[in-house]
């Protein structure tokens, strides 16, 4: 896991990842090729009928993934994002954890697995992302 300095660092550079950011979603942690973000669910996350909206749950994904791909050594966008909404959060705050799979030459590939506070799987996402020379 980094250190509170570079965790700081971090947090700076993907402030200007508004969507996300002003969403609700804060970076919690980082190591090699790992990130782990959340955000506490209210109102405006809802859809017509009351539930979250998928929007955000993939918005979640994305960002995590986008941290842990991109906080050592920036360069890496997303391809392709495969997302399978499974489950219904229990508490307020929902956290999305991004970690490598597969990292080759350009192509990369991140599991993303978004959870409550109980540990409940809410959804998962594979994402795909290239690498930009």
């Amino acid at each position: 896991m980094a250190d509170i300095e570079t965790l700081e660092k971090v947090r700076e550079l993907f402030r200007n990842d508004r969507f996300a950011t002003e969403m609700g979603a804060v970076i919690d942690e980082i190591d090699d090729h790992y990130a782990k973000v959340s955000l506490v669910l209210n109102e405006h996350h809802k859809n017509a009928v009351g539930g979250v909206m998928g929007g955000v749950y993939f918005t979640l994904a994305d960002f995590a993934f986008a941290v842990a791909s991109n906080w050592q050594q920036q360069g890496v966008v997303g391809l392709n994002c495969d997302a399978s909404f499974i489950g219904v959060p229990k508490t307020e705050r929902i956290i999305a954890e991004a970690e490598l799979v597969k990292d080759g030459r350009t192509i990369c590939c991140y599991d993303v697995k978004i959870h409550d506070e109980l540990g409940n799987t809410i959804a998962t996402v594979q994402c795909l992302g290239f690498r930009k020379a």
